[in-house]
């Protein structure tokens, strides 16, 4: 029977197919896939030719396993919410560096539900993942010993975990909030108000108290009245602003502790009529906030170097398991517009 170079059109292409087809031992075409030296180069480009040819694609979980390393050149990447602009920013960073070192990103997001995060976790342990980033949920991250016992390092980015001990990069979110006070009453400000999300998430609980501890240092105390938390979405922070600058006295400035409680709080102060007299800060950059009339002046986090950082202490935690754990942060930066340079006298 005359030997056919092309695979039946029933089955997939296999490593014998693109052996046969290079005139090569399956051995060899494992060694270039696999990129490893001691194969002439002719004989690599002839193997890589079939691979093209046939439209060969490895099983790349079943090749970890027969590997050495058992290492599947990917690392999974868990997010609170995909579609957040601060989320996406961090993620395209890991992808980025991740690819440097071709390596697959499987990205899933938690919905900021503890139960999800593990789910996740789960799902991405039995592709066999060589690490994992996770911007933590919930109050308890000690199940991802299991993970840690079979050889799966972790890296927090945005937040620490808790009960859990592994590296880390973080933003300076307090420093933060202090600043766009600071920032604020220099400009005549002290009756300041604050929307935030709930207090058992670190960065939410990290923001207020810089804006507590930066309003007791210049006025004092900060005064209760205007500040809320707890928001989770924009429609609440609407809600929050509505109720605060219904006060009297009402406060003549705003810091926001994040995207969402800014969108909300724009929409609020529009509707309102006062976008043009109340100072607002808000902390992460929204999309379009330097066409808004007046520009929304923001405390910016740099979500490059977050991401890559994570993903840098990941593969050097790869490559030395057993070195000490480290905690990076990033500086944040006060970006003046318009909107929190309006004075208090406006």
């Amino acid at each position: 029977m005359a030997r056919t170079d092309e695979p039946s059109d029933r089955r997939a292409p296999t490593i014998k197919d693109v052996a046969v087809l290079a005139e090569v031992g399956i051995k060899t075409v494992s060694r270039v896939l696999n990129d490893e030296p001691g194969v002439r180069p002719e004989t690599k480009d002839r193997i890589l030719q079939a691979v093209a040819s046939l439209g060969y694609r490895r099983n790349e979980i079943a090749s970890s396993i027969r590997r050495r390393d058992r290492r599947t050149a990917s690392i999974g990447l868990i997010v609170e919410d995909l579609a957040n602009p601060f989320a996406a920013g961090v993620t395209r960073a890991i992808q980025d560096f991740a690819a440097e070192r071709s390596h697959l990103v499987l990205v899933g997001s938690s919905d900021g539900d503890p139960a999800r995060e593990r789910t996740l976790v789960q799902e991405f342990g039995s592709r066999l993942v060589d690490g994992l980033i996770i911007v933590p949920s919930g109050a308890d991250q000690s199940y991802l010993d299991y993970e840690r016992a079979h050889g799966v390092p972790v890296v927090f980015v945005d937040r620490p975990g808790k009960r859990f001990k592994a590296d880390a990069v973080v933003s300076e979110n307090a420093e933060g909030t202090a600043e766009a006070v600071r920032h604020l009453a220099a400009r005549g400000h002290e009756r300041i108000a604050f929307l935030g999300d709930r207090q058992s998430v670190y960065t939410a609980a990290q923001r207020l108290a810089g804006f507590k501890s930066a309003m007791e240092a210049l006025h004092g105390a900060a005064d209760k009245r205007y500040i809320r938390t707890g928001l989770r979405d924009s429609r609440q922070a609407h809600d929050a602003a509505v109720e605060v600058f219904g006060l009297d006295p009402a406060p003549t400035a705003l810091v926001c502790g994040n995207n969402l409680a800014t969108i909300g709080a724009v929409h609020a102060l529009q509707a309102l009529g006062v976008r043009d007299r109340i100072a607002c800060i808000a902390f992460d950059d929204i999309e379009l906030a330097d066409l808004l009339r007046p520009a929304l002046t923001v405390i910016a986090q740099d979500t490059a170097a977050l991401g890559a950082g994570a993903a840098r202490l990941l593969f050097d935690r790869l490559d030395e398991p057993g070195a000490p754990f480290r905690r990076t942060t990033v500086p944040v930066r006060l970006v003046p517009r318009e909107s929190g340079e309006i004075p208090a006298s406006a």
